[in-house]
């Protein structure tokens, strides 16, 4: 597999706070990537950081061999970043058909292979953004990033806050994306068994530093070591 993504001693943030503090990672096409710690430890800057939201003080992120820095954000996604942030942000005043075709970018993730994996969302194609459930919406923001048919996705906590019946549902369509369709993929969630479960490798952040990186399979059978970065896992509570 080729190197899709690498950051080098990264350190990032909101204009002078640094919230990563030399982050160094890499990750190879069709592979997908957990990334665990407790809140405020830094994972949703770095996804920020790949979409080009945050000020980079120093290090290098190279996409395909390119450097992003010099790729403003808005163009970020016709390079083949996909993003779901924890907002989903879908347009509550479009049908669920006409979110996910406004996005659309050519590609083998169309309206047909969507409804496939979200039937949910055929059921519901004609019904306002606004008239959505939570996890509904989740779906339809997931599908909606899909239909640019990225090469990266990056999953900011899609899990947060969903009944246990979608969040079964979220994690068989992550699933699918990974196994079936080999999906390059980025998922921070607070789950680690379930984040561990979907993904082939993870790391763990703590205070803006990776202090943990493991193969995902490995890992799962020593949640106990865990336990000191992640704390409660709230697959069991």
């Amino acid at each position: 597999m080729s190197e899709m993504l690498s950051l080098e001693n990264v350190v990032a943030g909101y204009g002078e706070a640094k919230v990563l503090d030399g982050c160094t990672l890499s990750l190879h096409d069709g592979e997908s990537l957990a990334v665990l710690g407790r809140n405020g430890v830094g994972k949703s800057t770095l996804l920020m950081t790949l979409m080009g939201h945050t000020r980079v003080h120093s290090g290098a992120i190279r996409w395909l061999g390119r450097d992003l820095a010099g790729i403003a954000p808005h163009r970020r996604a016709g390079i083949g970043l996909g993003w779901v942030p924890q907002e989903r942000e879908i347009f509550a005043s479009l049908t669920v058909e006409e979110n996910l075709s406004i996005t659309a970018l050519p590609g083998k993730w169309d309206l047909t292979r969507i409804y496939g994996l979200f039937p949910r969302l055929k059921e519901r194609r004609r019904n306002w953004g606004n008239e959505l459930s939570g996890g509904e919406q989740q779906m339809l923001a997931i599908g909606r990033a899909l239909m640019l048919n990225p090469k990266l996705l990056l999953l900011d906590e899609p899990l947060e806050g969903l009944a246990p019946v979608i969040v079964e549902q979220l994690c068989e369509a992550i699933g699918r994306m990974v196994k079936e369709e080999g999906q390059a993929l980025v998922l921070v969630e607070q789950r680690a068994e379930q984040a561990l479960q979907l993904t082939h490798r993870c790391v763990v952040l703590e205070r803006g530093r990776i202090v943990h990186v493991a193969d995902s399979p490995t890992q799962l059978q020593d949640m106990a070591m865990l336990d000191k970065w992640v704390g409660v896992r709230l697959s069991e509570v």
